[in-house]
């Protein structure tokens, strides 16, 4: 029976969350004003063919100085919730340098805070989407732990010092294994390092403990008297067995969860430590390249009783799906990386509707079933839903396949709270601007609002899936027509 077969009417629980999002580098512009520094982002695009369409982020929507219009399309939205993300360069132009705070940056995010809050949205703040200072990338980034820790906790503590009675939702990192496995292993992402075997793995080992430490700073300095919550926003796709009757084709799908889920979340959510499949796996194959230790770095006794317990939600950014088998290896690979580590063959279905983007295929039931096996792996955590998004080539406002994709996912979600009881609080549709999307620069489009890029002054129009997601937001879910 398919989605639309099986679309249920009903509602949310009352304080159900709703919301949208953005990243600083991909919305706000003004790259170079007001003393902001450099970020990894800022150096990657200046690199010709790392974008697709040669284009930067210098501009973008302009929320820098159009943000109040940005505030007024979210009022007119109806959410309660919005999540944006902090650019470290401009609050901290170089880091490395010492905590030298730029106070327009401040000022910039006190406006848009104040600013949300006056027309009664709550700000969900993220510390870190992908736009690492180039000053720290300068001196080894994330494979260097110890200055990563120590500039990490500084920022987070000017934010908490200067947001915190105002925010109380804050999101260290944003997708860790993107930023983990596209950055520092197959350097496909800024700051395209390429370190496949060894760098991908103590990229990881540095942001867990980076994260750890500042929900401990917070946990012991800030809760107290600013009562907020402290997570990290986490990213998978739903693997599934290619054939569910087949035993290694169901095994291969747990382990390749583990391996994109379990990597993070195995430390945080259960012992502090990687899941066993995982080190198990990557132990094996690192003896067989020949090497006494894994490459899969280990945590003391002392960091899994640090990294255990450090998020007080579990932030999940749900997209798609893919279907898994075992891949048998007879002799170890040449270049060994996370990809072969897991000796699981991803692959998708046919069938599956592909919105035009490389990775993005439509399959409204991955977040159902995404949902149970957080459920039944982690015990039943809060979960809130950071991001779900679709995207075209266009931009254009009659977004029907938007509409259409945003009323299956939601209904999943109904699924799994109202029929499976999953503890799931709150939505967040990617995104509320059509805005620069990384390394396909302008030539994808997620917005609920359309961003004329060739007008100067970066004309919002909203398009059919924005006035939709509001009737949702309005109803707090589906409500059955009127017979």
């Amino acid at each position: 029976m398919s989605e639309e077969e099986n679309f249920i009417y009903g509602t949310f629980p009352e304080n159900f969350k709703w919301c949208t999002a953005t990243s600083a580098f991909q919305i706000e512009g003004g790259t170079t004003e007001d003393g902001r520094g450099r970020s990894i982002w800022d150096t990657f695009c200046q690199i010709s063919g790392n974008i697709i369409d040669n284009s930067t982020a210098d501009i973008s929507c302009d929320s820098y100085h159009r943000y109040m219009e940005d505030v007024s399309l979210l009022k007119n939205l109806g959410v309660k919730f919005y999540r944006f993300s902090i650019s470290w360069s401009r609050v901290i132009p170089e880091p490395t340098k010492g905590v030298k705070v730029n106070e327009a940056g401040i000022r910039y995010y006190n406006n848009l805070i104040n600013s949300l809050i006056a027309v009664g949205i709550s700000p969900i703040v993220t510390l870190y989407h992908f736009d690492l200072p180039q000053d720290i990338q300068d001196e080894g980034g994330f494979l260097n732990e110890d200055l990563l820790v120590k500039c990490f906790k500084e920022y987070a503590e000017v934010c908490f010092q200067n947001f915190g009675d105002r925010v109380k939702y804050w999101a260290t990192f944003n997708e860790p294994r993107q930023i983990c496995t596209l950055g520092y292993g197959l350097g496909l992402m800024a700051p395209a390092v390429h370190s496949p075997k060894t760098g991908i793995y103590q990229a990881a080992h540095s942001l867990l403990k980076a994260h750890a430490t500042v929900w401990h700073l917070y946990n012991d300095n800030y809760r107290i008297h600013q009562n907020g919550k402290v997570f990290i926003v986490l990213c998978s796709e739903y693997v599934m067995a290619k054939d569910p009757g087949n035993d290694s084709d169901v095994e291969a799908a747990d382990l390749a969860m583990q391996f994109k889920l379990g990597w993070f979340a195995h430390p945080i959510y259960i012992n502090g430590d990687y899941p066993s499949a995982m080190k198990n796996k990557v132990l094996l194959l690192s003896q067989q390249e020949g090497l006494k230790n894994s490459r899969l770095p280990e945590f003391s006794e002392e960091d899994k009783k640090f990294l255990k317990g450090t998020s007080d939600i579990f932030g999940m950014n749900v997209y798609t799906a893919r279907l898994a088998e075992y891949q048998q290896r007879d002799n170890p690979p040449s270049q060994p990386s996370l990809d072969l580590d897991e000796i699981v063959k991803l692959s998708v279905d046919p069938k599956w509707t592909d919105c035009g983007s490389i990775w993005l295929y439509i399959i409204p039931s991955s977040m159902r079933k995404i949902l149970n096996w957080i459920k039944k792996e982690y015990n039943s955590p809060e979960v809130l839903l950071t991001e779900t998004g679709f995207m075209d080539k266009t931009g254009s406002l009659d977004d029907e396949h938007r509409v259409n994709s945003f009323k299956l996912y939601i209904n999943e979600v109904l699924k799994a709270v109202t029929l499976d009881e999953c503890n799931v609080i709150g939505f967040t549709a990617w995104s509320l601007l059509d805005n620069f999307e990384w390394n396909f620069g302008y030539s994808e489009k997620f917005g609920l609002v359309n961003v004329d890029f060739s007008d100067e002054n970066r004309t919002r129009k909203p398009k059919k899936s924005y006035y939709y997601y509001a009737e949702i937001i309005k109803n707090n879910g589906f409500l059955k027509p009127p017979k």
